[in-house]
């Protein structure tokens, strides 16, 4: 009896793990709107865009800003960052103070996860990588857009800095 019992509860998690992964999986869609090479987030959906072309996009699911943390407007990527420090901006320092100042690259503590694309000259937001999966596809962020980390590096090698970013509600 409790070995059925186990039985049951791994296979549970196994269709548990392999429905996150199908709802999580970037895939091929139909998408014409935009020029080829532009990235467009479209948070209602919670999904990222990565134009190819041909009236076909790459999309991926992410995470976006909570409620009165969204912002929509066009941007471009400002730099591309592997496994960057994070330091926590002024908001999130002050809703957790207990935060260092500074979260070295690589450290499982750092929200940026393996890449950054930050957005704009200032980089006031950035699309990243995540170590918290589980948050991809809710409203989660300050305004980030956050990907899971295999994900970020995959758009990473397809973005160049300049590449064109529209995020709409």
């Amino acid at each position: 009896m409790v070995v059925r019992r186990f039985l049951i509860l791994v296979a549970a998690f196994a269709v548990t793990l392999s429905f996150q992964t199908i709802t999580h999986a970037r895939e091929i869609v139909a998408y014409g709107a935009h020029a080829p090479g532009t990235v467009v987030v479209k948070t209602s959906e919670r999904k990222l865009y990565y134009v190819l072309g041909e009236g076909r996009a790459l999309r991926y699911s992410v995470a976006v800003g909570k409620a009165g943390k969204q912002w929509e407007g066009a941007t471009y990527v400002g730099s591309k960052r592997l496994r960057p420090d994070w330091s926590p901006p002024p908001e999130v320092k002050r809703d957790v103070p207990s935060l260092p100042d500074l979260i070295p690259g690589g450290s499982p503590k750092n929200p940026m996860g393996e890449a950054a694309l930050t957005l704009g000259p200032e980089g006031e937001y950035a699309i990243h990588g995540t170590n918290r999966p589980d948050s991809i596809g809710r409203f989660a962020s300050y305004g980030c857009i956050r990907m899971l980390n295999r994900d970020i590096l995959d758009l990473f090698a397809r973005v160049r800095v300049g590449t064109t970013v529209i995020v709409t509600r």
